[in-house]
């Protein structure tokens, strides 16, 4: 593909993303249980690309496993809505308990929501947030380009993380496919941090 086609395919998952997440029923589930919703990731930065995936944060005081699954019940019910997995993170430094649910839209497409369900006021309440904004902040028009081009280059059987391709390009340079999967090999040896540029 070329980069005008690239960034047009992008611009349309975007789109569809959007609209994907106002029909699907789950931004009213959440709002109902009184939660502050915020969209971050790829979608949010505007450098989604071929991986069909809506990330959300959503803060709500009080959690427990219990709220929690109670919310995450109410989404089961969505027309669509055919799996949800969950990983309690309640008594981590992160506080919150992620639901990955896969979605099937009325054309039939493939959709993953990764929502994440943070005890407001806590460590990380806004900390992803910032960091999109920070990205979009220093972000160069090739950058981004770049970025969109590395994220279709890549075989669906690989999983390179979006904030890897992020840092890799933006903070180092890397503009090829052999040169991030280098990067990656090298950056996943070192202790875990999470990267604002």
């Amino acid at each position: 593909m070329t980069q005008s086609e690239i960034n047009s395919k992008s611009a349309a998952n975007i789109r569809r993303a959007h609209s994907v997440l106002e029909s699907s029923g789950i931004l009213k589930v959440l709002e109902r249980a009184g939660c502050r919703v915020n969209i971050i990731g790829s979608l949010k930065m505007g450098l989604l690309a071929s991986h069909l995936d809506i990330d959300l944060h959503v803060y709500s005081s009080g959690i427990t496993e219990a709220s929690s699954f109670a919310i995450a019940a109410e989404i089961s019910a969505l027309t669509g809505v055919s799996e949800i997995t969950s990983i309690n993170g309640l008594h981590t430094d992160e506080h919150c308990m992620a639901w990955h649910i896969r979605f099937t839209a009325e054309n039939g497409e493939e959709w993953k929501f990764d929502i994440i369900h943070i005890e407001a006021g806590s460590q990380y309440d806004g900390f992803f947030e910032r960091m999109a904004d920070r990205i979009l902040e220093v972000m160069t028009d090739d950058q981004r380009d770049t970025i969109l081009r590395l994220k279709f280059e890549t075989p669906e059987t690989e999983t390179i993380h979006g904030v890897e391709y992020y840092e890799a390009v933006i903070s180092d340079g890397i503009t090829d496919l052999d040169s991030l999967r280098e990067w990656v090999r090298r950056h996943r040896t070192l202790p875990h941090y999470y990267w604002i540029p």
